[in-house]
């Protein structure tokens, strides 16, 4: 097949040619938007799983939608290190700046401009000059030393002024775990706060399973502001059309037997589909591919994970990290005890602390109960058996 149709999309955060699958999370969105223009109450949404289920692409339609119904709507992706923080506020006042000026350019109204003008002044507490980029200031409105206050004070006039239209104020942040710990806080204050006065306000985000108790750790109430989504594989059926319909879009099929064989082997993550459906449309020779394709296909597919998807992970580990991982492997993906992991290496578990932090730091490893670790990403501990 040609190379120059492949209608598959493997990439982080590509959107699919087919997005199946998660109707639900897009019909909680729709009722989102929905209640938003009927001037009602709603709650942010958090979405969270591993690595590869298409949490990002997700992440990005919901933000499309709040466009289309026009929305003020920006994204932001967090950072983990001391030194990121710094830059993912500026990122978020430059989406921000970038936002309100498109909005302005489509709406006159003088409520509107005016809380335009918070958005300038909380960017510049930020860092990133709103005035440079044609927003004029607010006086004493989100300009303080207080990261929070200024939050606050910034969504209140913006969402009031967007609530008459039925729109909202909306920040969406993909690996929102990451966040450092002051705006992550402030960012659920205020959800909160809007939650109680009506504004119009809802934080997005997206990130991995400890996310929501992430949360929790930040604000105990965090629990109650949000509706959690959980996302995982693809169901057989969903998984079946990520690979059949963009095929059939092209002049091409799948012999039963060969979509059987190739869903399976995905396990309905969304990423390894692209993967191995890139795969089987460039080396079959005929547009009915059959189970000989699929075969071929698996292989191909796996040496293209092995050498970019897992090593992209496993070459930021140093070798006492490596050691750590490889002892995890033995569990599989299922998940281990930090005790075993000890064990196995002939350590005490209080002197493997520092390993797993910075394991859990890299995002190669999360902890979703005390005592217990596993992967962020399907199949590492098969590609930890492999690299033996």
């Amino acid at each position: 097949m040609e190379p120059r149709l492949n209608p598959y999309q493997p990439g982080s955060g590509l959107r699919p040619p087919e997005m199946t699958g998660r109707e639900p999370e897009l019909e909680a969105f729709d009722t989102v938007i929905a209640r938003t223009g009927n001037r009602l109450t709603n709650r942010g949404i958090i979405l969270s799983g591993l690595r590869g289920v298409g949490k990002t692409v997700l992440l990005n339609e919901l933000r499309s939608l709040a466009h289309k119904h026009e929305w003020l709507a920006v994204h932001v992706e967090a950072g983990g290190s001391t030194t990121g923080n710094d830059a993912v506020r500026k990122k978020l006042g430059r989406a921000l700046v970038q936002a309100a000026r498109e909005y302005k350019t489509r709406s006159t109204a003088k409520r509107i401009a005016d809380a335009l003008s918070s958005i300038g002044s909380f960017t510049t507490s930020l860092g990133v000059p709103g005035v440079s980029f044609g927003l004029t200031l607010a006086p004493g409105r989100a300009d303080s030393p207080d990261l929070a206050l200024n939050l606050e004070e910034m969504v209140q006039d913006v969402a009031t002024a967007l609530r008459p239209e039925g729109r909202a104020l909306a920040i969406f942040v993909d690996e929102l775990q990451d966040l450092d710990k002051e705006l992550l806080s402030a960012l659920i204050t205020v959800q909160h706060r809007a939650g109680q006065e009506g504004w119009p306000f809802y934080v997005i985000g997206a990130g991995l399973p400890n996310l929501p108790a992430v949360l929790s750790d930040v604000r105990s109430y965090a629990e109650r502001l949000f509706e959690y989504r959980h996302i995982g594989p693809l169901s057989p059926p969903a998984a079946a059309n990520a690979l059949k319909v963009p095929a059939e879009r092209m002049g091409a099929q799948y012999a039963p037997e060969a979509l059987a064989l190739l869903t399976d082997a995905t396990q309905g993550y969304p990423y390894f589909l692209q993967e191995y459906g890139k795969a089987i449309w460039d080396l079959a020779p005929e547009r009915t591919f059959t189970t000989a394709d699929a075969e071929a296909a698996i292989r191909i597919g796996q040496d293209r994970l092995d050498q970019g998807f897992y090593p992209s992970r496993w070459d930021r580990a140093t070798p006492a990290e490596r050691r750590f991982l490889a002892a995890m492997a033995e569990d599989g993906d299922a998940g281990s005890r930090t005790a075993e992991i000890a064990r196995r290496l002939g350590k005490k578990p209080a002197s493997l602390g520092p390993a797993r932090a910075s394991l859990i730091g890299k995002g190669l490893v999360y902890a979703p109960a005390h005592g217990q670790i596993e992967f962020t990403v399907p199949g590492m501990s098969a590609f930890i058996a492999r690299q033996r």
